[in-house]
């Protein structure tokens, strides 16, 4: 294994610890069907499309995430055992991962690039800071080595670069065009005045262009407590002003979205009445327990095959993932896919972008052409402080939904 070394910066990730162990032999056997791949890439390939592969040969592989630096070790640890665990379970399919450390630094994201497609890398997995992947395939454009970075930052996407991170796109499609389903008419978007907040709006409205839906009026707030309690009269207005039958909540999770979901029904905008829809993916159980969020809808992947991937890494490594963790899987789900069917152009973004997508730790997914992603989600109604799952997410691509 080759690792790349340097200086480390903060990272904004919430950390977990894990341990070191590698997965049991075990444990990989008893593993869930990772991968699955419905079509080929085959004809002729543009130069820009990915290097060839010899497919009697294993697959060099490259794994860039940020290992040196205490704040974000822990996040790069579970990653690196996640492509561990997926390596495992991809039994016969040889993968020669090797491992460079980023060190959550542009330049030096962009050096241990270089040197891992002088070394014979054909393809890059990660990095994990959006910054660090722009700056990789930047690096190695030239000889058309792809990357699938660990980011859900969209603005990255494109030519070499695809991210692997759920988008808030996604999301909003999903979320925009089953409330459509459902009789909905008129939505308010409800959102903090941060990147996050204006990307989840923007997201919601690009959804509704090609929807039913009507994304009658919009409320930001500033990212504070005062700034929450605030809005909250000018939210009722609006939607007493436009007899809106939706509220889209683009808010933090974890800060914002508990307040206002327990101010807004106190103001009298009941939940029974009015649809309250989170578009955030990840719910903490102490929200999901709030009476203000009962009868609200969420997207949700996978939750079932999530658990599966959870309680194995967590047998095999001792401690749970990090939240990122699965998204090292996927990518190398995807390559194991891949390289699987003997084809050439394996790793080039012709057979990346088949239609059928993969399976992954959290479901069904595909990469596109844009460099972006879709992620097959559930449809979920918090029901007496439970997840109930109201619209099953698709198993394997075949019907336009998103």
């Amino acid at each position: 294994r080759k690792i790349g070394v340097a200086l480390m910066r903060f990272d904004v990730f919430s950390l977990i610890r894990t341990c070191g162990r590698r997965v049991t032999a075990a444990a990989a056997g008893s593993a869930l069907a990772l991968v699955a791949s419905c079509t080929t890439a085959t004809g002729p390939i543009d130069v820009s499309d990915g290097p060839m592969i010899d497919p009697t040969q294993p697959v060099q592989v490259a794994l860039l995430i940020p290992k040196s630096y205490e704040k974000t070790a822990s996040i790069a640890e579970s990653l690196e055992q996640a492509a561990q665990m997926a390596i495992a379970d991809l039994g016969d399919i040889r993968i020669d991962l090797r491992v460079f450390d980023t060190g959550g630094n542009p330049e030096q994201a962009a050096l241990v690039a270089r040197q891992a497609v002088q070394e014979g890398a054909k393809i890059i997995l990660g990095p994990l800071l959006a910054e660090n992947a722009k700056a990789v395939g930047a690096a190695v454009a030239d000889s058309g080595v792809n990357v699938l970075s660990f980011s859900n930052n969209a603005s990255i996407a494109g030519n070499n670069v695809f991210v692997l991170g759920p988008t808030f796109n996604n999301t909003a499609n999903r979320l925009v065009s089953y409330a459509a389903s459902q009789g909905k008419t008129k939505a308010v978007i409800v959102h903090p005045r941060t990147l996050e907040g204006e990307l989840g709006k923007a997201a919601l409205e690009n959804a509704s262009q090609s929807s039913a839906l009507e994304i009658v009026a919009i409320e930001a707030f500033e990212f504070s407590q005062k700034g929450v309690i605030d809005s909250v009269a000018k939210i009722k207005a609006k939607m007493l002003e436009t007899e809106a039958d939706t509220l889209f909540l683009a808010a933090n999770a974890a800060r914002a979205l508990p307040l206002l979901v327990q101010l807004l029904p106190e103001a009298g905008i009941n939940p029974k009445e009015v649809q309250y829809i989170g578009l955030s993916l990840d719910i903490p159980r102490q929200i999901i327990e709030l009476s203000g969020f009962q009868n609200s809808w969420i997207a949700s992947p996978n939750r079932q095959v999530s658990a599966n991937f959870s309680s194995r890494f967590t047998e095999g490594f001792g401690s749970p993932p990090h939240q990122l963790a699965g998204l090292a899987y996927d990518g190398l789900a995807a390559i194991g896919a891949l390289v699987k069917t003997g084809q050439k152009n394996a790793v080039t973004k012709t057979a990346l972008t088949q239609a059928s997508g993969f399976q992954g730790v959290s479901g069904a997914f595909r990469l596109l052409a844009d460099g972006t992603n879709e992620r097959a989600l559930a449809i979920a109604k918090i029901e007496r402080k439970k997840v109930v799952l109201i619209d099953a997410a698709p198993v394997i691509f075949g019907r336009v939904w998103f």
